[in-house]
């Protein structure tokens, strides 16, 4: 019963902060979710979001953000596929997209800390309920919302919290939940309805007595994120068992398909996140029947934080995303599993490897462009001595190369394409023009 009832909604993360995708593409993969079995989105903005007023600084540069039409239109198309919206909205930490302009130095926890918020400064905590109430009023009839509040490093650094921390029995611990509580007090007033959801990481070293006294028990409704294969079932029904000892009765659970293997990972491995979910459920098929596990979100994260690179790029991801959708569907990963999300995605199979899914970013020319194997091949030092070049090869890689970018700049901005070039495509394709431009300032043969 209690892991029917997790299955029951299951969100799939929309990460922003970076590879925006056009937003033709994101009704696509509206379109896409529903069919694989998702319930939800969980839409992490960040610097997409138009915002407006003193916070326009906020929205992003290097593509221009969403329009408030667009972001209409993005609802209406979900709601027309039956899917709840939730916006995640920073609260806390990861405010790198807002910390990082000059005007908001001053609203770090420490300077060199460009994600942490400083809990002590009135000018940031009203800077936060701006977000949120842009956020919430460009979406009508919102149920929910996420806060974030993960990852609050270096908190208790800054000066004004050590003056803070020096009072008798004041903690680290505390101080976080003042914060979180603020937030929610002033969520709760403007909108008394409004579902809140926060990340649990920061709460999971606390005593049931400290989360009793937080003025949060009854008004958040904690997600715990775990992304790995080897996810501690023991541990983690332990956890969510403290959490509701403490009065948390509602909680969500948050895996992942792609986006949480490294910081630089730009392939899923399929059978990683599958086992990822595989965890999960025997997590909630081990917890008591009264705690209320409300949904898993699905997380796909594009960046580990918005100064980092891109991570696995959604196209390459969706056949992840189908096997561990059908995964939580069927409680296991099972020949009948398998066949219906290859059968929902068009392909002849979910593995990675052999996908042919429509516009993957040219997956196989992109493989092939960055395959050091043509450097070691026909590009080597000896090729180079000898001003050596072979046409056939150096025309495949710009064929395939032109092939990556076209195909990106159907679903991507500009920006992203060039972007995902630069990291993955040009650190190797560089050399080898190089070498092509010496072979022609020298007017040499080229061998046949």
């Amino acid at each position: 019963m209690a892991q029917s009832k997790m299955v029951s909604s299951k969100v799939v993360h929309l990460d922003l902060k970076g590879a925006p995708p056009k937003v033709e593409y994101i009704f696509q993969l509206i379109e896409c979710f529903s069919r694989l079995g998702a319930d939800g989105l969980l839409v992490e903005y960040e610097d997409m979001f138009p915002y407006e007023g003193e916070l326009k600084l906020l929205q992003a540069t290097s593509q221009p953000a969403y329009s408030r039409d667009q972001i209409l239109a993005i609802q209406k198309v979900a709601k027309s596929k039956g899917m709840e919206i939730i916006p995640l909205v920073q609260t806390f930490g990861h405010l790198e997209f807002v910390l990082k302009h000059r005007p908001m130095w001053s609203l770090r926890e420490v300077s060199n800390c460009v994600g942490t918020l400083n809990p002590h400064k009135e000018e940031g905590f009203k800077l936060v309920m701006e977000m949120l109430r842009q956020v919430v009023e460009l979406h009508p009839g919102l149920n929910a919302l996420h806060i974030g509040a993960d990852e609050v490093y270096m908190l208790g650094e800054g000066e004004l919290s050590k003056l803070w921390l020096a009072s008798s029995g004041r903690t680290v611990e505390q101080l976080f939940l003042s914060h979180v509580a603020s937030i929610v007090k002033y969520i709760k007033k403007e909108w008394p309805h409004m579902t809140i959801i926060m990340w649990d990481d920061m709460m999971r070293g606390m005593s049931q007595d400290t989360l009793k006294a937080s003025g949060i028990v009854g008004f958040v409704q904690p997600m715990l994120w775990d992304y790995t294969p080897n996810l501690d079932v023991d541990k983690t029904v332990s956890l969510l068992e403290k959490y509701y000892s403490a009065g948390m009765q509602d909680m969500w659970a948050a895996s992942s398909f792609k986006g949480s293997t490294s910081v630089y990972t730009n392939v899923p491995s399929t059978q990683r996140h599958v086992d990822n979910h595989l965890q999960w459920l025997k997590v909630v098929g081990s917890v008591s029947p009264v705690l209320n596990m409300r949904g898993i979100a699905i997380t796909g994260w594009q960046r580990y934080d918005h100064l980092s690179v891109l991570c696995e790029l959604m196209p390459v991801g969706l056949p992840s995303l189908a096997a561990c959708l059908q995964t939580l569907i069927h409680g296991q990963f099972s020949p009948e599993a398998k066949n219906k999300a290859s059968e929902m995605l068009g392909v002849s199979s979910v593995e990675v490897e052999t996908m042919g899914s429509t516009r993957a970013i040219g997956y196989i020319q992109l493989k092939s462009v960055c395959d050091p194997r043509y450097v070691r091949g026909w590009f080597s030092p000896y090729h180079r001595s000898r001003r050596m070049a072979n046409p056939f090869i150096t025309g495949q890689i710009q064929s395939q190369a032109d092939v990556v970018r076209e195909e990106m700049c159907h679903l991507y901005p500009d920006s992203t394409a060039q972007e995902w070039i630069d990291e993955h495509v040009s650190p190797v394709t560089a050399p080898l023009w190089r070498i092509l431009d010496e072979i022609a300032a020298c007017a040499t043969e080229i061998v046949p």
